[in-house]
């Protein structure tokens, strides 16, 4: 299998130029401004009426536009409110030029349509350039930033498709190493032979639980989770479940508690891997030989509220983000940190909630999900 992507260049050395565009009824205006601004990250857009200007914004991305105010048939202040009101020029800083004698009237006026700054001819060359200057420096970072994230993204993308790619291909090893086991304990019967096989059977199902919880973890990240909802009794559910959990940890008390109705419109699939998710991370963390406990509570006619309790205790920095992906380091007995996460994710997919906090005896997990599952 080849996988491989091709990223951009890096954002800063591919640095783009910065527009500024200037807007000027006299043409030596804008053969002054040009020669002023004149640098090699700038490509300087000149227009000599609004409408001129508004064909330069529909076809260039502008770090800045000088605009003056005094034009005949479409003025300054026109053209910045058509700017405004447009979604790709909105955003546009804007600086107005005006030979006219220091008006806060009019200062204001500009500055009600959207104006950044407000300068009154002779302009300042050091003031022009400085403020030019902020303005192509922003734009500049914006766009590494945009570049940047381009590349995260898509390496992001990779990363998922690698993954599911990945998970898929171990599938059939895995079988095969399951399978093998399962052949050398029927036919060494008891013995240490039969001991390893069962070791390598553990692995082979603790690696099978790594393989779902992954493709599960690239089907959310991808937002390709389909839910098949059908009517189904979640205490039924819940008691398959832990009689599953009850054979892969047999020294492991179990307790479910079913009240009320536990009829609901749900995906089976998904609650059962709720239930098996919730109840293996009790077997993982809980303390002493106190019976974990499993409640289905069916009392409300809206929806179906789950607990699952295991003596422990949540350490408090872990409370607020115990249903993040990959929260802690790996360990190899405990998994890859996505459990919960795959809880909280097909829950709300339920259009329900989960919650984790301690309780007296120990530590809970409450599950509530509407009985008829938001689509």
């Amino acid at each position: 299998m080849n996988l491989s992507m091709t990223l951009p260049d890096d954002p800063v050395a591919s640095r783009e130029l910065a527009n500024i565009l200037i807007v000027d009824d006299v043409p030596q205006n804008l053969v002054a401004m040009e020669a002023l601004l004149a640098r090699d990250d700038i490509r300087i857009l000149k227009a000599a009426s609004g409408p001129e200007a508004l064909e330069l914004l529909l076809v260039h991305d502008v770090a800045l536009a000088l605009l003056d105010v005094q034009m005949p048939d479409m003025d300054g202040f026109v053209l910045a409110e058509l700017m405004r009101g447009s979604q790709r020029t909105r955003d546009v800083p804007i600086i107005f030029l005006t030979a006219s004698p220091n008006d806060p009237a009019r200062s204001f006026k500009g500055y009600e349509t959207g104006a950044v700054d407000f300068l009154h001819k002779p302009i300042d060359p050091r003031i022009i350039l400085g403020k030019v200057d902020v303005f192509v420096q922003l734009y500049q970072q914006r766009q590494q930033l945009k570049a940047q994230n381009a590349r995260l993204e898509r390496a992001l993308q990779l990363n998922e498709a690698m993954i599911a790619v990945l998970t898929h291909d171990l599938r059939t090893p895995l079988s095969a190493i399951s399978l093998c086991a399962d052949r050398i304990k029927i036919e060494v019967g008891d013995g240490p032979l039969a001991r390893t096989a069962h070791h390598v059977e553990t692995s082979a199902r603790r690696m099978a639980r790594m393989i779902d919880q992954l493709l599960d973890f690239s089907r959310i990240r991808s937002g390709v989770i389909r839910l098949d909802l059908a009517n189904h009794d979640v205490g039924t559910l819940a008691h398959a479940v832990a009689e599953e959990t009850r054979q892969a940890n047999p020294t492991r008390a179990i307790e479910v508690s079913i009240s009320g109705e536990t009829l609901g419109y749900f995906d089976s699939t998904r609650i059962s891997q709720v239930l098996s998710n919730l109840l293996g991370n009790a077997v993982q963390y809980a303390l002493g030989s106190t019976p974990i406990v499993l409640e289905v509570n069916g009392e409300d006619t809206a929806a179906l509220h789950i607990s699952v309790r295991n003596a422990g205790v949540l350490p408090a920095n872990l409370v607020q983000r115990i249903f993040e992906p990959f929260k802690g380091s790996f360990h190899q007995s405990r998994g890859l940190g996505l459990g919960l996460y795959i809880v909280d994710q097909f829950v709300r997919a339920h259009g329900g909630n989960v919650v984790a906090q301690n309780v007296e005896d120990g530590v809970e997990f409450r599950v509530s999900v509407p009985r008829h599952a938001v689509r």
